[in-house]
């Protein structure tokens, strides 16, 4: 009887979401702790790409300053955070758009782009929210064919398609490889004014200290590509991952569309005040960035040493490759011991992604990761 009443009143849901994969997100501390009995001290966290360094001390005095008018609602125009991001790219206000972490950028563009039918250009192994979102509005998901962002591969197949959405991340995740500014102006000056080229560059920070030849300007982009859309986030090198603030650059056109599927107070008025702060601390940015490949340098001697496989990253992580080891098991032995790292075997790779920690943290994954893989 109450089978038949379960299946009597079971709801229908939007037929695109029948074969959409939940996005998996890194295991939190908390959960570990739980499962395993590890003390919180214990735990270290290399999974989701945080800033080991924290967030800079003028974030943390400007939000307990602001606290109290967290019963309020934020001013939806975010007029101050608008204004300082056109101020450090040259833009204008009106080119901005911002979200609750950039994924929700992402939102904003398949809603305000796509229908049922449409076809969605991105890289073989890249950002898995470019999939969701896409496919919730009934889209169809074309892949280039190499593992590595290839300049060719994406004219080819654009050719042969002619999707409505073409999605390039620079740098890459989950691989943390990344085109030069030229291969991605190669790309965009070879689609349809009609097509929309969302450039993520979530990592920018990174990349751009690493090699200047891979830095994007958002000013340049959109001057030069009226179809092209660029992707930050205050969550990596600004070290606020929990507060979720994101943007978008665009041409006015562009950004306008994005705002008609824009939800009101999208981003709470802590978090604004928090990305606000971050931009006036660039030197805690610039001392993340090099601490970052500072400690990088030892993942890639330790991987060497070990014949594990890497790939070159302009990111604040490394994926390390395995060839006779199961990197679900190593992902899992790690987690028993309190480390968590990224597995990717759900983007049907044998490997894991490993945030680029403190020493401290670092020192911990070389010493438990020889453990379990010897």
């Amino acid at each position: 009887m109450a089978r038949q009443l379960r299946e009597r009143y079971m709801m229908k849901f939007n037929e695109n979401l029948e074969n959409l994969k939940v996005y998996e997100a890194g295991k939190p501390i908390e959960l570990v702790v739980r499962e395993f009995g590890i003390e919180p001290k214990d735990v270290v966290k290399l999974a989701s790409n945080e800033n080991p360094n924290g967030t800079s001390p003028k974030v943390v005095e400007a939000v307990r300053d602001f606290a109290t008018k967290m019963c309020l609602y934020p001013d939806d125009s975010y007029f101050e955070l608008k204004d300082a991001l056109s101020a450090k790219f040259g833009v204008e206000g009106k080119n901005i758009i911002l979200g609750a972490g950039s994924d929700q950028v992402l939102e904003f563009a398949t809603k305000a782009k796509l229908k049922t039918g449409d076809k969605v250009l991105m890289n073989k192994v890249t950002f898995a929210m470019y999939e969701i979102y896409s496919k919730a509005c009934g889209a169809e998901i074309v892949r280039t064919d190499g593992l590595l962002h290839d300049v060719l591969q994406f004219k080819t197949t654009y050719d042969k398609l002619k999707p409505s959405i073409v999605f390039i991340c620079v740098p890459n995740n989950p691989l943390g490889e990344c085109i030069t500014r030229a291969e991605v102006y190669d790309i965009l000056s070879h689609i349809d004014n009609d097509t929309l080229a969302i450039v993520d560059c979530a990592y920018m920070e990174y990349a751009a200290y690493k090699n200047s030849e891979v830095a994007i300007e958002p000013k340049e982009l959109i001057g030069k590509f009226p179809n092209a859309v660029y992707l930050g986030t205050f969550s990596k090198a600004y070290g606020l991952g929990g507060m979720r603030v994101g943007y978008g650059i665009g041409e006015e056109s562009v950004i306008k569309a994005f705002y008609k599927v824009r939800p009101p107070f999208n981003v709470a008025n802590l978090s604004a005040c928090a990305a606000l702060a971050a931009l006036k601390d660039e030197e805690f940015v610039e001392k993340s960035v090099s601490l970052n490949f500072s400690e990088m340098k030892r993942y890639e001697e330790f991987a060497a040493a070990k014949g594990i496989e890497t790939i070159d990253s302009y990111t604040n992580f490394i994926t390390y490759f395995f060839k006779e080891k199961s990197s679900k098991e190593i992902a899992d032995k790690l987690l028993r011991k309190g480390v968590i790292v990224r597995d990717l075997t759900s983007y049907a790779l044998n490997g894991i992604r490993v945030t680029i920690g403190t020493k401290e943290q670092n020192d911990r994954f070389f010493d438990e990761f020889t453990k379990v893989y010897s």
